[in-house]
């Protein structure tokens, strides 16, 4: 029962930056601001925001699990909660600052900053369980590439 409920604290904590991404992104026409943007040819189709971002909550979630249940002391495993908090608040900002503040140049600074935290939290992990540390990676690359759409929208507009 224990390892079911660290599973479930997990997720919970995983997808709490999906909350502020459901507030304020745009759904089927919902933001004139940002339909109305020049966006880069490689900016795919919304759905697949809708169906990415679960998916690497998911395994973040899985990560953070596998960080709970290991038996070494909290003591040692505080240094891989800090990242991962300080990831999580930085994700929900970029959604609020992009979506929600129409602010894409201060959210383009925030996406390199989550791809650094993203990386430090790759390198704790992994530091405490190789696999872990391994599912950090599809999202440090959806990092990179929305980096790139974000980068992309402050130069076209």
């Amino acid at each position: 029962m224990k390892k079911f409920v660290l599973f479930v604290w997990a997720m919970v904590l995983s997808y709490l930056p999906g909350v502020t991404g459901f507030i304020y992104s745009p759904r089927a026409g919902a933001s004139q601001w940002y339909d109305s943007l020049e966006k880069s040819m490689l900016t795919p189709a919304p759905w697949v925001f809708g169906v990415v971002w679960p998916i690497l909550y998911f395994l973040l979630g899985v990560a953070l699990y596998l960080i709970l249940r290991d038996a070494r002391p909290t003591r040692q495993k505080l240094r891989a909660y800090i990242p991962f908090g300080i990831n999580m608040v930085l994700n929900a900002l970029w959604t609020y600052w992009f979506f929600g503040l129409h602010m894409p140049q201060l959210s383009l600074y925030v996406s390199m900053a989550l791809i650094i935290v993203a990386i430090w939290l790759m390198r704790v992990f992994r530091g405490i369980n190789r696999t872990a540390g391994n599912l950090v990676w599809p999202y440090i690359g959806w990092l990179v590439f929305a980096m790139y759409l974000n980068g992309a929208i402050v130069n076209l507009n």
